[in-house]
């Protein structure tokens, strides 16, 4: 399971997602976002998801890697759709009753728009990290957030910190994936037993990683002392952020999807 969790995970490419500018790509996630939450019925649901495969087809990212980042969070979705199912009531007679379990039409539907929702909506988020490296992710937040820096507000740091973070995902995954090979190969049982079997069997897990994680981030300190690093007051950029005539396509592409899925929730 572990090996299948690519958030955080760059692919480096040249497809037109890989050269648009980072910081309109975090606008553009936030637009899909807004554009997935504004639709109201399965035909904005269904636009909005089409634009979205379009972009991971001109992005060069392969769908079983998309299909790959769902697979960490298929119980958090199953878990939304079975309580929408059961939950959400409806007129008419019910399509099943069993005991005090009674599933509606509505409820059915309700259900399979809030899963496909999730799912796009997970899709989605993942191709920004996808197609966007680190160091560029950090010079994109930072430039959005440049305005805060009138009132004094650390905004390098925190952009710094956000994409660290990031960063270390997949590095921590890989870890725990050692030690979890390394205690199965000394006997450890991770994989049988009750719940509180298995929580239990998690300790021996934790601490090393806990301890690798620290060390770690010791470690990136002290390089980033050795290179002299201060902060943000003063840095230059090796590449600077600029706007193309393809960010103004995607941008109006983009808003046309948003402004039909609007017309589709008035008309319908």
């Amino acid at each position: 399971m572990l090996n299948d969790i690519t958030i955080g995970q760059f692919f480096p490419g040249n497809s037109v997602i890989h050269r648009m500018d980072s910081r309109f790509k975090i606008v553009l996630e936030i637009v899909i976002v807004v554009i997935l939450f504004a639709a109201q019925n399965f035909i904005g649901l269904g636009l909005a998801c089409f634009f979205i495969l379009m972009i991971y087809a001109a992005s060069g990212i392969s769908f079983k890697l998309m299909l790959k980042s769902l697979k960490p969070i298929v119980p958090i979705i199953l878990f939304t759709a079975v309580l929408n199912l059961i939950f959400v009531k409806g007129d008419g007679d019910p399509l099943i009753s069993f005991w005090v379990i009674s599933i509606y039409r509505k409820g059915l539907e309700t259900s399979a728009f809030m899963l496909l929702r999730i799912v796009f909506l997970i899709i989605a988020m993942s191709l920004l990290t996808y197609t966007t490296s680190p160091i560029v992710l950090t010079d994109a937040i930072e430039s959005l957030m440049s305005p805060l820096k009138k009132v004094k507000f650390p905004v390098h740091e925190l952009a710094m910190m956000m994409t660290i973070a990031l960063r270390f995902i997949p590095t921590l995954i890989e870890e725990t994936n050692k030690i979890m090979m390394a205690q199965k190969a000394r006997g450890a049982a991770l994989d049988t037993g009750g719940l509180i079997k298995r929580a239990k069997a998690m300790v021996p897990i934790l601490v090393p990683l806990f301890i690798s994680a620290f060390k770690r981030a010791n470690e990136l300190a002290t390089a980033m002392e050795c290179r002299c690093y201060r902060g943000g007051e003063g840095r230059t950029r090796l590449r600077q952020l600029r706007f193309t005539r393809l960010d103004i396509y995607a941008a109006g592409l983009t808003l046309c999807v948003l402004g039909m899925v609007i017309i589709d929730n008035i008309v319908f």
